[in-house]
């Protein structure tokens, strides 16, 4: 029977194995910027529409790739994704008829063992591959799995998957983690929200992402709540409905941007951004004589300083919310290289999260990178076109930040990975005043 269900909008880009960015740096950055949907929240919540067979509805999701890899394995599991408009998705997941998440979908996004709990609380079993992601540093599950299996799950690990199975419900319990870890955190409470009895997690994450998880479960009818800064709680529910949600803006993207606009001298407003979850981006840029203004849903940021004597050098130290988060050390690293005199750059979080700045040497930055977890930047030092490549996703934002910012032309290798977290990304500095073009295979490729 041909299929009668009416036209859905859907993004899919072609794939591209050789792609790259070109900017034209030098050009201060003016205008206003709408901040995306939260990329580390739009894609917990679609693991979590596994919860329930009936629909739920997204809006405000990203279009960005990790949210198409994991729609796509969503599917392949037999889950029903739709997406009748951009920035919108609805998922139901009646009946999952292939509980295995292959290497192919792990390989490409660190993201998808967020299934694990979700999958395993709801059907009893599943097959989940050891993710990949970032070359930023190792990013242990054993976490994850040590907090499943603390509710009494079943899991063995063979040949790089893991198989997790649950004799009958599982069991809430005390899920106690050596340190604060956001994903073990989502994947705890999500297998929790059908689990059997009370489960209290601690130390649990305090980022917004993951309160934003909490108002989708609760909407969703689980009985989950934080009731300390550091605990969350759990009572065990047999069955969870469906419901719709709004996606948080992007604490990160709105980050980024802010930088962009100070490290060239620009005047950027983002639109939608949300200043409550952004307090240690905007104390550091204030630090450093970057003017600063927000209001219930924007934030304003002027690089005038940049123009008037320069920035101010700080040192900066990364640590779980509401501390400074590793996502936007790698922007702030920019920034600091147009700072007068030495800052100290302390990575607490992943261990190869400054290889990147190899790449910023290469364009004049004066870098001096300690061990894995230290770096000191001197400056300010005018920066220079030049060809360089991204080996992550943050770094490759912070790349295009330091070219915009730069002298000449710099070639940007691996642009691939921008696009698995920033919503058409050239399209918005284009709009703001940016000369950048995004190359495939050779070929210029249009962004209007």
């Amino acid at each position: 029977m041909a299929d009668e269900r009416p036209f859905h909008w859907e993004y899919r880009p072609e794939p591209v194995e050789r792609e790259l960015f070109r900017v034209e740096g030098g050009r201060p950055l003016h205008g206003t910027v709408p901040i995306s949907g939260a990329k580390n929240a739009a894609l917990k919540m679609l693991a979590a529409a596994t919860l329930t067979g009936e629909r739920c509805r997204f809006t405000n999701v990203p279009e960005i790739e990790d949210v198409r890899v994991m729609t796509d394995t969503l599917r392949d599991l037999g889950v029903v994704v739709d997406h009748p408009e951009p920035n919108v998705y609805e998922v139901a997941s009646g009946d999952v008829d292939w509980l295995f998440v292959p290497l192919e979908a792990a390989a490409k996004m660190r993201a998808s063992f967020i299934l694990l709990g979700p999958l395993l609380t709801r059907f009893g079993q599943v097959i989940i591959s050891n993710p990949g992601g970032d070359r930023i540093g190792r990013r242990p599950v054993d976490l994850h799995v040590d907090a499943l299996r603390a509710l009494g799950a079943e899991i063995d690990y063979r040949y790089g998957y893991y198989y997790a199975r649950s004799p009958g419900r599982l069991r809430g319990g005390e899920v106690r983690f050596p340190f604060v870890t956001v994903m073990g955190t989502e994947n705890a409470m999500l297998a929790a929200t059908l689990a059997q009895g009370h489960t209290v997690i601690r130390p649990a994450a305090a980022e917004p992402e993951v309160d934003d998880l909490i108002a989708f479960l609760q909407k969703m009818g689980a009985n989950v709540e934080r009731t300390l800064p550091d605990t969350i709680e759990v009572h065990g529910r047999r069955r969870l409905r469906g419901a719709e949600h709004r996606v948080i803006p992007d604490r990160i993207e709105a980050g980024t941007f802010m930088v962009a606009a100070a490290v060239t001298g620009g005047d950027v407003s983002l639109r939608g951004a949300d200043a409550g979850h952004l307090g240690a981006v905007l104390q550091t840029l204030e630090r450093t004589g970057v003017a600063v203004e927000s209001g219930p849903d924007f934030v304003r940021v002027s690089g005038a300083a940049l123009r008037d004597g320069g920035f101010r050098g700080c040192d900066i130290e990364t640590a779980p919310y509401p501390g400074l988060a590793t996502d936007v050390q790698p922007p702030l690293c920019v920034l600091l290289t147009q700072a007068r005199g030495t800052s100290h750059v302390h990575e607490a979080i992943f261990e190869d999260r400054l290889d990147w700045l190899g790449e910023l040497r290469r364009m004049g930055a004066d870098v001096t990178v300690r061990d894995a977890h230290h770096a000191e930047i001197r400056g300010p030092r005018r920066l220079h076109g030049a060809d360089v490549d991204i080996s992550d996703l943050r770094a490759g934002a912070s790349l295009i930040l330091a070219a915009l910012a730069a002298d000449g032309t710099t070639t940007i290798r691996g642009a691939h990975h921008v696009h698995r977290g920033y919503e058409n990304i050239e399209r918005k500095f284009l709009d703001l005043g940016a000369q950048i073009e995004r190359v495939a295979e050779g070929i210029a490729t249009p962004t209007s």
